[in-house]
């Protein structure tokens, strides 16, 4: 039987527990974030449809038998852009699971300076829909430029609120609203899904179910930071009740005695 892994952490907001360690490059104002060529839009028809997509269904089906509910609600809104948010308990997993997701719909996903500047993969993620939150106000430019481009070009933008891995977590952490800003300036719909880790009948090893809940809308009769505290708190709620689902405990975490958040 698998002694059960114990992580200890401090803080819910900023611990991380990734085992990548990786020198991650700055994002400033030399970063490319809109591939426009050809070339470079025949680069991400080859990553991600042709050797992405198909190593990601067989990721999630053979090492988490993974399984999607209510993801018929995403259906009304193939033919538009959307903002879609979800817990981070996986290192590739989270890479693959997404994909998973409506298809048929190109994805990008907002992620840490990390996932470009591997030696190799850094220079093939931004193909596979990688945007890499910038570090100055340069970067920043090209950053939100992107993500307004990929929106009104009707695909899904992932976010992972939480920022931190923490693998198998059966909980959902405390997010910031920050990350919300950028549905409410486009008025955009909003989903979340939930990746919960359930018994399987014949492996010890916990399945992925992943549920779809939305769409939430920003009330635009709310000021700008009301309406990002208010779809944060939608999300943050609603994949609370979601983690509930979750009935294995596979990485156990503990908070240190003693030290304050």
């Amino acid at each position: 039987m698998k002694k059960q892994r114990v992580i200890y952490f401090s803080n819910e907001l900023n611990d991380e527990f990734s085992c990548a360690k990786i020198k991650p490059r700055k994002i400033d104002k030399n970063y490319i974030y809109d591939y426009n060529s050809k070339f470079a839009k025949l680069k991400h028809l080859f990553w991600y449809k042709i050797v992405a997509f198909p190593l990601a269904y067989l990721y999630t089906k053979i090492k988490f038998s993974h399984k999607i509910i209510n993801q018929h609600l995403l259906v009304p809104y193939k033919n538009c852009g959307y903002f879609i948010y979800g817990n981070h308990t996986q290192s590739i997993g989270d890479a693959f699971l997404p994909q998973m997701i409506n298809k048929a719909k190109d994805k990008y996903v907002i992620v840490h300076p990390n996932n470009v500047s591997m030696p190799v993969l850094g220079r093939i993620t931004p193909y596979l829909g990688a945007i890499p939150l910038p570090d100055d106000i340069d970067a920043y430019r090209g950053f939100t430029k992107i993500i307004e481009k990929r929106f009104f070009e009707k695909k899904a933008i992932i976010i992972y609120p939480e920022a931190h891995i923490w693998p198998y977590y059966t909980k959902i952490r405390p997010f910031v609203d920050s990350s919300f800003q950028y549905p409410v300036k486009l008025n955009a719909p909003v989903f979340c899904f939930t990746n919960t880790y359930q018994k399987r009948k014949f492996s010890k090893k916990p399945r992925i179910v992943t549920y779809i809940d939305g769409p939430f809308m920003p009330k635009k009769e709310l000021s700008i930071k009301e309406q990002r505290i208010d779809l944060r708190n939608q999300v943050f709620n609603c994949m609370s009740e979601r983690a509930l689902s979750s009935n294995i405990e596979w990485v156990r975490y503990i908070k240190k005695e003693g030290i304050n958040d």
